[in-house]
């Protein structure tokens, strides 16, 4: 997986998480929950989540983001 930079601004950081290729896909992507915060803070990731349908998991440190609008059943 690439690595984004640090220092882009918080719209260009979210917007190339879902123009990544498995995100256009309705796919799904992953992203450190330590820069979501830092970058772009997790109020405004909920936001976008809503305004696009889209669902999100945490597992760790890692938040997993589904890309399409199906419904998220979690396994054992």
């Amino acid at each position: 997986m690439n690595t984004m930079p640090h220092h882009l601004p918080p719209d260009l950081w979210m917007q190339r998480i879902f123009d990544a290729k498995a995100a256009r896909q309705g796919q799904v992507v992953r992203r450190s929950l330590r820069d979501l915060e830092r970058v772009v803070g997790r109020a405004a990731f909920e936001q976008e989540l809503r305004r696009r349908g889209y669902h999100a998991v945490l597992n760790g440190d890692q938040v997993v983001i589904f890309c399409n609008n199906d419904p998220v059943r979690i396994w054992l």
